[in-house]
This record gives C-alpha cells, structure tokens and sequence, in this order.
C-alpha cells in the first residue's frame, strides 16, 4: 500500500512539473515564443481585478478582456488562444488593468521587481522611464470600487490539447463559433481583431485582388453575345450596331427611292396642262371645216 501511494504520488509530481514547465523565448509577433503548456491552464481571479492569473504555472501568466497576456524578459505577449501563436505588445500599448496587476500575482517575478510593494503594481514608470510615463500618466489611479466585470474565461479550449490543439486557420473559425465575447478595451480590441481576423494570402496582399474579379479574356466575346441578344434592335445605338444591320439599310434604301420615282411620275401625270399649243389649236379648225364641206354645210349650201 505504501508502494501505490507513492507511485500516484510521484505520478501526481509528474503531471503537475509538466503543467508547471512553460519556456518562454522571445520571438516575432504572430509566432511561437516557446510557450509549451500541454494542458488548459488553471486560472483563478485577481481579487478586486478583471483578471485571472496561473497559480499553478511557472510563468507569469495572465488572462484580461477575451486574451492571454504573458510577461516574460521585460516583454509583453498577447494572444486568444492559451498555447499561442504570441504577438509581442509594446511597452506602451499595454492595457492598463494588465499594468496593474499586483506584484505578487507574478509568478517569476524579474530581479528588478525586488523592493516593491507586493500589494501594488510594479513601477513601470521607474522602469521604462519618464518618457513612457508621460505617455501613459495616470495608469496606476483608479475607481477601485468601479473596476469591470472580467470576461468570461474561453472554458471551451480545454477540450484541445497536445495533438489536438488546433493550428492558427482553426483557431479563428474555433474562437468565432465558441466564444461570442467580444473585448470592451479599446486597445485588446485591436488586438484581438488583429489575431483572430484572418488574413488574407500572401499572393493577395502583393497585390492580386484585382486579377481574381477579371473573367477570362476567353469568356468575354461570348459574353458580349449574350448581351446584344438580349437587347432589342432598337435599343442598340447606331454607332454599335454590326454590318448586317447597315446592309439591311443599304438593301432597304434603292425599295424607297424606287418608291418616290413613281410617285413622282403619277403627282406628274396629274399636273400636266389641259390646254393644246397654237399649232394643235389650227389643226383643229382645219379639221371642223373640212366637215362641214363634206355635209354640205360650207357657205355655198344657201345657192
């Protein structure tokens, strides 16, 4: 009995140095910083915070607002999955509950950290100098009786881990289906829509959107067709419309002038004179009296 209780002890030892272990290494934004949990962390809440920290992990760990922030080497990391991809936050973009976490909430606190209240947050001011604090003043005063709600913690991750846990194209697609949260900072806002936004490939971001929407050249004759069928006749302009229809108006136009030539003749016909020239006037008088000789009607009929 002896025996078993300390082989589920030593077993117990072993899980637990295995969630324990996280090395941290610092890399570029968007990719492994070394991080290696092989489990979902436990988190428990900051007392007074809108933030959780790991107990159990020997790292300094942090979830704030819908992400996982890690401090590590006087570098700050971000990401919305527990395991990473990390992207690197700069000093002066940090958001300003995670600047106030307290200090013995960090469990590997940095040399510099000695000598600080444990209550209070570190002195950043100190450490990254007057410039950053001028640009950050006022971070370390607030409404304590006042502070936010924390976000609901992503609980549906546990479900993946070691081989499971999904690559980063997952990860979006997993965090849009499961986790409807959405940051109320402004800041892990950008952050967050910068991780969990897919990007685009490396082909469109050259520059190839534009010859994705462009049809085939191919295709577009044959598109051309199936428009003017569509259109009526009438409707095309005449400067668009194709030969067959200008040897239509060819053959149509000697049928009109054919037409005209005859209506000119007969308006002719029906405008003519009805009186005879002088000549025909003469003959016309010789003629009558030439009859009235051949009746007996000439000017000797009297005798």
């Amino acid at each position: 009995m002896r025996y078993l209780i300390i082989l589920v002890a030593m077993m117990l030892g072993f899980v637990t140095s295995a969630i324990s272990q996280v090395s941290i290494g610092i890399g570029l934004p968007n990719v492994s910083i070394g991080i290696n949990l092989p489990v979902y962390p436990e988190l428990v809440r900051v007392p007074g915070y809108p933030v959780y920290y790991a107990p159990r992990l020997n790292s300094n760990f942090f979830f704030y607002d819908g992400m996982y922030w890690v401090y590590q080497e006087d570098n700050w990391y971000a990401s919305s999955w527990y395991n990473g991809p990390w992207g690197l936050v700069a000093p002066e973009v940090v958001p300003l509950f995670v600047l106030r976490i307290p200090v013995r909430y960090y469990r590997v606190p940095p040399v510099y950290f000695r000598g600080w209240r444990s209550d209070a947050p570190p002195r950043w001011g100190e450490h990254w100098g007057n410039e950053w604090q001028q640009h950050r003043s006022g971070w370390d005063r607030w409404n304590r009786s006042s502070s936010p709600m924390p976000a609901p913690l992503p609980v549906y991750q546990r479900q993946y881990s070691g081989d499971r846990y999904p690559r980063v194209e997952q990860q979006h697609e997993l965090q849009s289906q499961k986790y409807r949260y959405q940051p109320r900072d402004a800041v892990v806002r950008q952050h967050y829509q910068e991780q969990v936004t897919p990007k685009a490939p490396a082909s469109l971001q050259r520059g190839d959107q534009g010859r994705s929407v462009i049809p085939p050249r191919s295709q577009a004759p044959q598109q051309g067709r199936e428009e003017v069928q569509r259109v009526a006749p009438a409707q095309i302009p005449s400067r668009q419309r194709g030969p067959a229809v200008q040897d239509q108006r060819q053959q149509q136009q000697p049928q009109g002038a054919a037409q005209r030539e005859q209506q000119n003749r007969a308006s002719g016909q029906e405008n003519m004179p009805n009186d005879r020239g002088p000549q025909e006037q003469k003959r016309g008088q010789g003629q009558e009296k030439d009859r009235e000789k051949g009746d007996g009607r000439g000017p000797d009929r009297n005798r």
